[in-house]
C-alpha cells in the first residue's frame, strides 16, 4: 500500500507538470524511476526465461522454471548449440526429479527453500536499489538508446553516504550514468564504474579502478520490465595482496508468465 500511495502522489504531480509543458525535475524522474523498479522487482518471481552465461570463451544457455516456488536452472545449450538428445533428456529428466522433490518437502522445508531464493533476491535488489541513494544525479539531457526516448543522468558519488551492507561500500567510489525511458521511468540502462580504490569492511579485499558494471532492461510484458542484459567486469585485491580479476556477461531473454496451476 505505501507504494501505491507514492506511485498516486508522484503520477498526479508529473500530469500537472505535463500540463503546464514542463519536465519532471531530476528528484521527480529517480523517485519515479525507483518506484518502477520496485513494481517489476515484485513481478519478477511471475516468470519463467532463459539465461546465456558468457564465461571466457564458453556460453551456457539455462531454461530458468520457477518450480514450487524457487526457480530451477536446466542446462538447454553450449556454445549456441542445443544439447544432444540424450543429454538433453537426461536434463529434463533431473527437473522432473527436481519438481517431484520439491512437492513432496514438509511446510518447513518448503519455507527455508523459499526464504533462501527471497533473500539472494532482496541481497541483488538493494544493490540496485541504492543507487539512488548513493549518488547525486544531474540531468545531461535527452537521446534515445535502443529505441526508446530517454532521459540522460550523470551520477556522482554522495557525500555522507553510508552503505547499509557490505554489497553496496563498492559504490562509495564508484560513478555512474543512467538512460530513464520518458514513458515508463524505467531504467533502460545503467553505468558505473570504480574510480577509487574501496576497502570492504568485513572483508579482507579492496575493489580496484577498472571495476565496472552494466545493466540493460526491457519490456517484457505489459507495463512490466525486466533485466535483460547484465555485464560486470571487477578488479580486486583479496587480503590487499592477491589481484583477481573476473568477469561476466549474462543475457535473460524469452519471459513467459508462470501459468497458474
Amino acid at each position: 500500500m505505501r507504494f501505491v500511495g507514492l506511485f498516486a502522489l508522484l503520477t498526479a504531480g508529473i500530469l500537472s507538470a505535463r500540463k503546464r509543458g514542463e519536465e519532471p525535475d531530476v528528484k521527480t524522474i529517480i523517485q519515479r524511476s525507483v518506484a518502477a523498479s520496485e513494481k517489476d522487482f515484485q513481478a519478477a518471481p511471475q516468470y519463467n526465461y532463459k539465461e546465456r552465461d558468457r564465461t571466457g570463451s564458453e556460453t551456457k544457455t539455462n531454461a530458468v522454471t520457477i518450480l514450487e516456488g524457487s526457480p530451477y536452472e536446466r542446462l538447454i545449450a553450449i556454445n549456441g548449440e542445443d544439447l544432444p538428445a540424450a543429454q538433453a533428456a537426461e536434463e529434463l529428466k533431473k527437473q522432473q526429479h527436481a519438481e517431484a522433490e520439491r512437492r513432496a518437502e514438509s511446510s518447513d522445508q518448503r519455507k527455508r527453500r523459499i526464504a533462501k531464493y527471497e533473500r539472494e533476491r532482496a541481497r541483488d535488489h538493494e544493490m540496485m536499489s541504492q543507487l539512488s541513494e548513493a549518488f547525486d544525479f544531474k540531468l545531461a539531457g535527452k537521446g534515445k538508446v535502443r529505441g526508446f526516448n530517454v532521459w540522460n543522468l550523470k551520477a556522482t558519488p554522495r557525500p555522507g553516504y553510508r552503505p547499509p551492507n557490505m554489497q553496496s561500500q563498492v559504490l562509495r567510489g564508484m560513478q555512474g550514468e543512467l538512460w530513464i525511458d520518458c514513458a515508463s521511468y524505467r531504467w533502460v540502462k545503467v553505468s558505473a564504474n570504480v574510480i577509487r580504490p574501496v576497502s570492504i569492511v568485513g572483508f579482507l579485499a579492496r575493489v580496484e579502478p577498472g571495476t565496472q558494471f552494466e545493466v540493460e532492461k526491457s519490456p517484457v510484458d505489459k507495463d512490466i520490465w525486466q533485466v535483460t542484459h547484465f555485464v560486470m567486469k571487477s578488479r580486486a585485491k583479496v587480503l590487499f595482496l592477491v589481484r583477481r580479476n573476473a568477469s561476466e556477461d549474462v543475457s535473460f531473454y524469452d519471459f513467459e508468465r508462470v501459468q497458474s496451476k
